[in-house]
């Protein structure tokens, strides 16, 4: 049978209206998607950002249908700022997978009681201690670590808050659907990668081959695990979020800091704190200003202040700022002043201290605070010729210094006052020593010179022969030569 044909025109009126259709159709399905998918990707930046109420009642309202009732099984009551439900099931939505973590620092006054309440708080939300570190005296800390699910994140940060007074608090938000995606691909490759590889292994017959495929072999599979590892631990990080939290004692750190400054001449502290160290000319004014900071997390009290160098107390300082005499909090700061006058070049030690302050507003004994800080001050010599003052107080110096010598030569000699006794014995023994000794020579016969020696030639300067000696004496003499036994 002949089949009829069909005129051309109405082929490409046909054709026409085909694509007609297939156009119409796409751009519904792409404005469909634009409009669901651009909503939660802004819901999702305002998260990030910290506005979670919108972000979570935005989420509830995708997930509502048209009609404003919620499905049967699916949750009718409004969001609280505290809620996170709606923000898991906007990420399951959109197909992301979002880790949630948060770091907090509270203070409470007994840590091992708080530490207690914490985790009772996460066991109620349906989460578990993941982990603990406690140390004691003698700065208590407890550092813990919770597991709870994404939608009780909010809630579970709210709770612990409320334990004590939070310090720091930091939460993160981290998209890992990349990471995860990538981690599946690779896998997904890597599996069949080593399937073909098991095929290979058993047609293979030579035993080079076998032992080729088998080193092959073995590390795929060693990086298939390790990739599988690595997927079931950020599916973990994303199925439940990590609290870190860290207690401490509301007195633990304690501090203060101390800055020494000065400026030229006085005007009772008004210009305190200055720029540095002091530099003027002999005998001009000056001020010192001492700047107190409480820079730790606990109330000071007690203030005590003291330079040996400029011989001054907490007492006979200038209040420039704040009062010495009661409470420092936290961030606040005291400003004292001294006025001097610049005699010579000095360098201040300056030490001051202080005690924390508990809530009760009683000082806590035994943990003292105290910085010590030097600053230079020095003194310009004017110039010019020096005067009559001048000459009296350079010689009155050296007065000063000669006698301060002599005090130390005399200190020094003391304990060896002994000695001058005993060398005044040890020459008076020398002295009479000496005299005996001339005494017995001088007694001491003279021996005639030995036979057929003649005696030395006399001296020209001889004096004189002596007169002769007397009769008796004479006598003497010869009977001395004459005696036998002589």
């Amino acid at each position: 049978m002949r089949m009829r044909s069909i005129p051309t025109w109405r082929k490409l009126a046909a054709t026409m209206a085909v694509l007609l259709l297939v156009l119409t159709a796409c751009g519904g399905d792409d404005e469909g998607t634009e409009a669901t998918i651009a909503a939660p990707e802004t819901t999702a930046a305002a998260a990030v950002d910290g506005d979670d109420a919108g972000f979570f009642e935005t989420s509830e309202e995708l997930d509502a249908p048209a009609g404003g009732e919620a499905p049967d099984g699916a949750r009718s009551d409004p969001l609280g700022s505290g809620g996170v439900d709606a923000a898991l099931l906007q990420t399951r939505s959109l197909g992301r997978d979002i880790i949630f973590t948060a770091n907090m620092t509270v203070a409470v006054v007994d840590v091992a009681a708080a530490s207690a309440e914490a985790t009772r708080i996460i066991e109620e939300l349906g989460g578990f201690l993941f982990g603990q570190e406690t140390t004691g005296e003698p700065e208590p800390v407890s550092r813990l670590t919770f597991k709870v699910l994404p939608g009780d994140f909010q809630q579970a940060l709210a709770r612990l808050g409320s334990v004590g007074d939070i310090r720091t608090q930091t939460v993160t938000a981290d998209d890992v659907t990349e990471r995860v995606v990538d981690l599946e691909s690779r896998i997904s490759t890597a599996e069949s990668s080593v399937e073909r590889l098991k095929g290979f292994l058993e047609e293979a017959t030579d035993i080079e081959t076998i032992a080729e495929l088998e080193a092959q072999l073995l590390q795929r599979e060693t990086d298939l695990e390790t990739m599988r590892g690595q997927l079931r631990t950020l599916q973990d990080r994303v199925d439940l979020a990590t609290i870190y939290l860290t207690l401490t004692e509301a007195l633990s750190a304690p501090d203060l800091h101390l800055e020494v400054t000065g400026f030229p001449g006085h005007d009772d502290g008004i210009s305190c704190p200055a720029d540095g160290r002091i530099q003027v000319e002999e005998g001009e004014k000056a001020t010192v200003c001492f700047e107190i900071t409480n820079t730790g997390d606990s109330p000071l009290a007690g203030f005590t202040l003291r330079d040996a160098v400029l011989d001054v107390e907490l007492a006979d300082l200038i209040v420039v700022w704040g009062d010495p005499n009661g409470i420092l909090e936290p961030g606040q700061t005291l400003v004292l002043a001294h006025e001097m006058t610049v005699e010579r070049n000095q360098r201040t030690q300056t030490r001051v201290s202080a005690e924390p302050v508990n809530e009760e507003g009683n000082r806590v004994e035994g943990r003292e605070v105290a910085s010590t800080v030097s600053m230079g001050i020095d003194a310009v010599d004017p110039g010019g010729l020096p005067g009559f003052t001048d000459g009296l107080e350079a010689s009155w110096d050296a007065v000063l210094t000669i006698g301060g010598l002599i005090v130390l030569f005399a200190g020094a000699l003391l304990p060896f006052i002994w000695v001058i006794p005993l060398l005044w014995l040890l020459w008076r023994w020398r002295k009479r020593h000496v005299a005996a000794q001339a005494a017995r020579v001088q007694a001491a016969p003279k021996e005639p010179p030995p036979a057929g020696v003649e005696p030395a030639d006399e001296p020209a300067d001889k004096p004189a022969d002596k007169p002769a000696p007397t009769e008796e004496a004479g006598d003497s003499i010869v009977d001395e030569e004459e005696d036998p036994a002589g």
